[in-house]
């Protein structure tokens, strides 16, 4: 529990930013905490650690940077995006001090249970296929969700008014949650075998369904909002028509309808 209780800690202190701008809780707190997590990790397990579990505290640094660098140069440098947001997104100036502390520390509390898989592998002294497995999957996820941000920035470049649906785009309308999503599928799937007790399945369970669903809460929102954007362009009706909108080849086209869905 100590250590549990160590990369919360982190989590709190990097996704304390949240308190400067609400929603920073969720976005580059929550990229800047997993990479703390991953450093915390390496710190502190440095004199066990084997190829897999530096491995996997690594790819936390990775991802981490890599989610919290890539937004913050899109809130520094995109004029658009941020735009957009403010009909989006409350600034969240009316809020209680109370309800952001509780963002705050349920955020926080999810980083640290997403990662919490890493954590147990590195406290039961074990590794095996699992682990690699799990690496691998991960390494897949963050290609993949590095590549679809790529892909759209790109395309938003060079024709900011239509709707992507190239690359990656081509196959499923959220490239870059479904690479989130196989990102954490790495890390649970990595630990299924040292899982030994009550607390870390529920643990593992808490931070891998949470993202999940965050995900597809995220895939809601952005659904609904291109909808409103391009709902009367024929080509965009016959994409959304064909083209699942979280898994590959998951025929899975709206999940709009989903109330429950919230991100």
């Amino acid at each position: 529990m100590k250590m549990f209780f160590l990369i919360l800690a982190a989590a709190l202190l990097f996704s304390s930013i949240g308190f400067k701008k609400y929603v920073w809780f969720i976005s580059l707190g929550y990229g800047f905490s997993v990479a703390a997590i991953g450093l915390v990790l390496l710190i502190a397990f440095g004199g066990s650690l084997t190829f897999g579990t530096a491995a996997a505290c690594v790819l936390f640094i990775i991802y981490g940077l890599r989610l919290g660098g890539y937004l913050a140069i899109r809130e520094l440098k995109s004029t658009a995006y941020n735009e957009k947001m403010k009909t989006e997104i409350k600034s969240g100036t009316d809020m209680s001090i109370g309800a952001k502390i509780a963002i705050w520390v349920s955020a926080a509390l999810l980083y640290a249970c997403e990662t919490s898989p890493v954590l147990f592998r590195l406290q039961s002294g074990k590794s095996g296929v699992l682990l690699y497995i799990g690496v691998i999957i991960s390494i897949a996820g963050l290609i993949v969700e590095s590549l679809a941000d790529y892909q759209k920035n790109k395309a938003k470049k060079s024709n900011p008014r239509r709707f992507v649906d190239t690359g990656l785009f081509k196959i499923v309308r959220c490239p870059n949650y479904f690479g989130e999503m196989l990102f954490w599928t790495g890390v649970f799937v990595g630990g299924l075998n040292i899982y030994s007790n009550a607390w870390h399945w529920l643990g593992a369970l808490v931070g891998y369904l949470g993202i999940i669903y965050v995900m597809f809460g995220g895939a809601r929102r952005l659904e609904m909002r291109q909808n409103r954007t391009y709902g009367s362009d024929p080509e965009y009706k016959e994409y959304v028509s064909k083209t699942p909108i979280m898994i590959p080849f998951i025929p899975l086209y709206s999940v709009e309808k989903y109330k429950w869905l919230v991100a």
